[in-house]
Formats: structure tokens, C-alpha cells, sequence
């Protein structure tokens, strides 16, 4: 992609029809590579989790709680700045190219340097080689911050998508074959900076664009400050998702923390494998609805319904069968996180839910909202942690769930305010898929309770046999009762228009982008 004409201005626009196709087009891709992503992600797992110790993997974490944060400088802010704007230009890229990448240097030489004092916050020596080991990467991962906002401009997330596809396979090939080789935390940090370099060479490749020198052009200033309110949102954001890991890095050690942490990647990688596809694709499509707040909110409370439907399902599927899905994935030496796990279960949809706080505050251009909300999360959150610290790691997943729940209500009635979107249409959307979800759950423990499924299974085979017998009871519960209180297959059928828009063959898009709002 060439993102500017011969005069400078951005060339790749959509009119409303175009807007669709290519909302529609976008998510199938997204989630169409996601599937890819998640498939990498989960064969690592398996060969890495048997490959390297708890240990490995809790040193790394307790540098990645710091180094993903600077790595996101940019791609968390500008990004959101070029996709919102209205009009961007070639000079005022170039301008912001040079800013996000000088910060990415500085970024990486102060991490490099700040790695001893990590490594006595954390008493743990192995932390100063692997912050150095990681910043080579913040600086390369910054390069491609605009290159890859242009793609998404202009709603190329099939090529976007690939990218990262290929940058996680990238990840997994390094660092299985290095942990072959015997290279411990080593070979983690090396497909780290691996899956960065490839995105990167990537990006640059997909969209064609050379900045110019820097020069004044009366804009960069807006886009930068537009830019700081989304990276600070981002921050207290971020910092809501990673204080546990700092809490448990510090209190206790890097074995505690490895367990802790597999627990919560398999968590959190259930909670992005919807949200993550579609976060760009429904930025992209709602912030050119933002004039229309009857058509803005019609989108977001079907988008709301559809997260739901599939949210809960996996939250209560996976309370079930967490501890086996653990044991399976991981092997049997990690137990202790299939404990964990399981009590992150219980807030896996509404932490789904929580997520798409962010389209709302930065499609309407209100990342200053977003930034005072976030701020007010992480108090209560981190809040929340420290109370239930006493009970280790275990305490800190309830902690999770708990929070979830208790702050989605006030994010939706302060997200919702300027748009007219109350916390009335937020219920309406999703309650019936909360109450099939618990329905369903509390019918399937009845239901194999005292039966050889319900405890934890040593050998691969039995606890692969669980997971599906309960998987399948607790699914056909499920739809049963979301069929029942919706009083018939109106969410079925929209899933399933969706999801036949999504598939290739299909070439006539307008109804179900209609279907969910766009």
C-alpha cells in the first residue's frame, strides 16, 4: 500500500457502503488470523511448558511486566491518533515517525540501564541480563508503529493481520528451537525480540512509505497530545492487567510467578482471542459513526450481545474444565496453575466486556475520558489485590474475577454519558447470556458431581476425556437455555449470519453488516 497521493494527502478512503464491506471483511480476517495466532500459540505452550522450568518463564515475566509497556509506546496512541483523525498527511507522518521512533531509542537505552535496579527490586540477578536482552527489541518494535496505522487507516487488516500471524510463528519457531538447544529464559527472550523484528520488516514491506525530514506543518502537536491521553489510558490500563504479576514477582518468587503466569496467559489469551481480532476493526467502523449516536449505539449493543454470547460461554466452560484444560496444555508439572485457573474462569466474559470500554472513549475522540477511567480502575483494582495477597496467588486470581465484575456497570454508565448509550441498554444486551451462562454451569456441576469427571485427572487421556464429555454437557446446556430466554433462535441465527459473512464465499455483505449495526 501507497498511503499518499502526489499532493501529500491520504489516499485510501471508504464511503459508507465501502465502509461496511470492509468492516465486515476486516473482522473476518482478524479473526481468521487470530485462529492461526491462538494455534501457534497454544503448540509453543505445549513443547515450551515442557521444555523450560516455572522459573524460566517467572524471571522473563518480571521483566515483560516493564518492557511490553515501552515496547507499546506509540502503538498504543498513535495509532488511535491516525485511524480518528479526520484528515492526516504525509509531512505530519513524517513528523510523528521521528518522534515515535527517537522515543523508542531513549526507551530502549533507559531500560537497558534500569535493569539492576529491577533485578534488586525483584532480588533476582538473571532480571538485569534478560531487560537487556529485551530492550534491543522496544526499539525495533517502535519503527513500525505508523506503518502499521496507515494499514489500519485504510482498513487492510487482512494484510495487518497476516503480519502478526507471521511475527507470532516467528516467536514460537526461535524459541522452541533454542529451548531445544538447552538456552533456558534465554531462548523466551529471543522469540520475544524475534516476533518484534518480524512484525516490523513486515509492516514496512505491506505499506510502502518513506517519511521525510521533520517539518512544521501546525498538526503534530494536536496528534501528539491526542496521542499522550490514549498512551495514558493505555498505561493505567495496562497497569491494571500487570500489577499481579509485580505483586506476586515481589512477595513471593520467580517459581510462584511462572505458575501464576501460565495461569493468567491462558486466561487472558481466552479473553483476546474474541476481543483482540475486532479491537481495530470496531475502532475503525465506529469512529466513523460518531456523528450518529442512533446508529452508534445500535452497533455497540449488538456487538455488546455478541461478545456476551460467546463470553460467557467460555467463562463458564472453563471454570469446568479448567484444572484438566491446564494438565493437558501444560503437562503434569504444572498443577498448581490449573488451581489458579480456574478461579480467573468466573470473570473471562465480563472481562470481555470490559475491553470494548476503550471503543467507545476513542471512537467518540474522548481519550481524556478514558484516561480519568482507567486511573479510577487501577485504584480499585490494585486495591482489591493487595487485600487478597494474604491468600498467594490463588487470592490474586479471585481478586481478578471480582474486580471484573464489580466495575463493569460504572465503565459502561461513565463510557456511555456522551453518547446517550445508558446502562439500561448495556443490560438488555447481555443479561440473558449471563443468566444461560450460570444456569448451564450450575446445572453441569449437579449434573457430574460425584461422577469420576469431577475430579482432577493425572493422565493426558483421562483429562482430555473429561474436558470434552463436560465441555459438551455444559455447551448443550448453554445454548439450550439462551434459546429459552431469548424465546427463540434470534442470537443463533445472528451468530450464524455473522459468521457466513465472515467465510470467504460469501460476496454480498450489506445484511449482516446491517445485522450488527454498522
Amino acid at each position: 500500500m501507497i498511503p499518499f497521493d502526489a499532493s501529500g494527502a491520504f489516499r485510501p478512503k471508504a464511503g459508507n457502503h465501502e465502509l461496511r464491506r470492509l468492516a465486515v471483511r476486516g473482522a473476518a480476517a482478524s479473526v481468521s488470523a487470530s485462529g492461526l495466532s491462538l494455534a501457534a500459540q497454544v503448540i509453543s505452550t505445549v513443547i515450551l511448558a515442557r521444555l523450560l522450568t516455572p522459573a524460566d518463564f517467572g524471571v522473563v515475566t518480571m521483566v515483560t511486566t516493564f518492557s511490553l509497556l515501552a515496547a507499546s509506546f506509540g502503538l498504543n496512541g498513535f495509532t488511535e491518533a491516525v485511524i480518528q483523525f479526520e484528515e492526516i498527511d504525509h509531512y505530519t507522518a513524517s513528523n510523528l515517525f521521528w518522534f515515535n521512533s527517537g522515543a523508542g531509542l531513549i526507551l530502549a537505552i533507559a531500560f537497558a540501564a534500569a535493569g539492576s535496579l529491577l533485578a534488586r527490586f525483584y532480588g533476582n540477578p538473571l532480571v538485569a541480563k534478560v531487560a537487556a536482552g529485551l530492550s534491543v527489541g522496544i526499539f525495533i518494535a517502535l519503527v513500525s508503529v505508523i506503518h502499521l496505522a496507515f494499514l489500519k487507516r485504510a482498513m487492510r487488516f487482512m494484510a495487518t493481520s497476516t503480519n502478526d500471524v507471521v511475527g507470532r510463528v516467528a516467536n514460537a519457531v526461535v524459541a522452541i528451537l533454542l529451548a531445544l538447544r538447552g538456552w533456558g529464559y534465554w531462548a523466551l527472550v529471543a522469540g520475544i525480540v524475534a516476533q518484534q523484528l518480524s512484525v516490523t520488516i513486515g509492516a514496512w514491506w505491506l505499506c510502502r512509505w518513506v517519511p521525510s525530514l521533520p517539518r512544521r506543518t501546525g498538526k503534530t502537536g494536536a496528534a501528539i497530545r491526542f496521542a499522550a491521553k490514549v498512551y495514558g489510558g493505555f498505561c493505567l490500563a495496562y497497569s491494571t492487567q500487570n500489577i499481579d504479576n509485580l505483586l506476586v514477582g515481589w512477595r513471593f518468587n520467580a517459581v510462584a510467578l511462572g505458575f501464576y503466569k501460565k495461569a493468567y496467559d491462558l486466561f487472558a489469551l481466552s479473553c483476546s482471542q474474541l476481543t483482540a481480532p475486532l479491537n481495530n476493526v470496531a475502532l475503525a467502523a465506529l469512529s466513523r459513526l460518531n456523528q450518529d449516536h442512533v446508529r452508534f449505539r445500535r452497533y455497540l449493543a449488538n456487538s455488546l450481545g455478541m461478545v456476551a454470547f460467546v463470553g460467557m460461554a467460555m467463562s463458564g466452560d472453563l471454570t469446568l474444565v479448567g484444572k484438566d484444560m491446564v494438565r493437558l496444555v501444560l503437562g503434569p508439572k504444572w498443577s498448581e496453575a490449573g488451581r489458579i485457573f480456574q478461579l480467573f474462569g468466573p470473570g473471562i466474559g465480563v472481562m470481555l466486556l470490559c475491553h470494548t470500554l476503550g471503543w467507545i472513549h476513542l471512537s467518540i475522540g474522548r481519550p481524556g475520558r478514558w484516561l480519568r477511567w482507567s486511573l479510577f480502575q487501577l485504584a480499585a483494582t490494585a486495591s482489591l489485590f493487595l487485600l487478597a495477597l494474604r491468600w498467594g496467588p490463588e487470592g490474586i486470581a479471585a481478586a481478578w474475577s471480582i474486580s471484573s465484575w464489580i466495575l463493569l456497570v460504572p465503565g459502561f454508565w461513565y463510557a456511555g454519558r456522551p453518547i446517550g448509550f445508558d446502562v439500561s441498554a448495556l443490560i438488555a444486551a447481555i443479561w440473558r447470556y449471563a443468566a444461560a451462562a450460570l444456569a448451564a454451569g450450575l446445572t453441569t456441576a449437579a449434573i457430574i458431581r460425584g461422577t469420576p469427571f469431577w475430579h482432577t485427572h493425572s493422565g493426558a487421556a483421562a483429562a482430555l476425556g473429561a474436558t470434552v464429555i463436560i465441555s459438551t454437557l455444559f455447551v448443550t446446556l448453554y445454548l439450550g437455555a439462551v434459546i429459552l430466554f431469548h424465546w427463540g433462535l434470534a442470537p443463533l441465527r445472528q451468530l450464524a449470519s455473522l459468521l457466513r459473512e465472515l467465510a470467504p464465499a460469501r460476496k454480498e455483505t450489506m445484511p449482516v453488516a446491517e445485522a450488527v449495526g454498522v
